[in-house]
């Protein structure tokens, strides 16, 4: 019996269960229009162990282009790397003073930084020291579950177990004291299809008048 199993591994794989509940998320303005750059993240109520199915550590690039940090917002993993890159004909001061990476790196026109790795969780806003316009955002989470609403604020997460998660919504621009919206969600089944919609309450978005005070975190 016990060889039948591994000639079953070595044939077919020995994979954790192939969950396949999922949570679909639409995001309005409150006014009908799909909000994009918005961090979902799922977390099972209870203890979990928040490494044991993390993935491999990945390497992310931000770009400067037409002055503009692209992506706007990027999800990372504790871990994961980012290097910052200049594609603009002018040179960038790329800079945060956030608890989850302080840093700073001048960048002449078509160089990159080196790859930082980012360990700590959080949220950390990152700015020039040039253009005080722009500005992106590092979110650093260890959650089990986490997507980024695109397309007209459409996110979904999925391979989801039967539980009792908690929701957590952010988003650079909900008002200043709210940071995050919360949601609790039962997942049924591991074959159960959830669909949340939830409006937000945004600001203008801060890359048209962005100052100092935004990089406080």
């Amino acid at each position: 019996m016990q060889r039948l199993a591994v000639m079953a591994c070595v044939l077919f794989g020995c994979a954790s269960p192939a969950w396949a509940a999922k949570v679909d998320v639409h995001l309005t303005d409150g006014h009908g229009h799909g909000v994009d750059d918005a961090v979902i993240t799922l977390t099972p109520d209870g203890t979990v162990d928040r490494a044991a199915n993390a993935p491999p550590p990945a390497t992310h690039v931000v770009d400067q282009k037409d002055e503009v940090f692209i992506p706007y917002v990027q999800v990372m993993r504790p871990g994961d790397k980012v290097v910052f890159r200049n594609s603009d004909s002018t040179r960038h001061h790329v800079y945060s003073f956030s608890k989850v990476k302080a840093f700073e790196f001048v960048l002449s026109p078509g160089e990159s930084s080196p790859a930082m790795t980012v360990v700590n969780t959080g949220i950390a806003a990152v700015g020039c020291n040039i253009h005080d316009h722009m500005i992106t955002y590092l979110f650093v989470s260890d959650a089990p579950a986490i997507a980024m609403s695109t397309h007209g604020g459409m996110a979904t997460l999925d391979h989801l177990a039967a539980g009792r998660y908690t929701m957590h919504i952010w988003h650079p621009q909900l008002h200043p004291g709210k940071s995050e919206t919360t949601r609790a969600v039962i997942i049924a089944s591991d074959v159960d299809v959830q669909h949340v919609a939830i409006d937000l309450s945004l600001i203008p978005d801060p890359r048209m008048f962005m100052d100092r005070e935004h990089l406080d975190y």
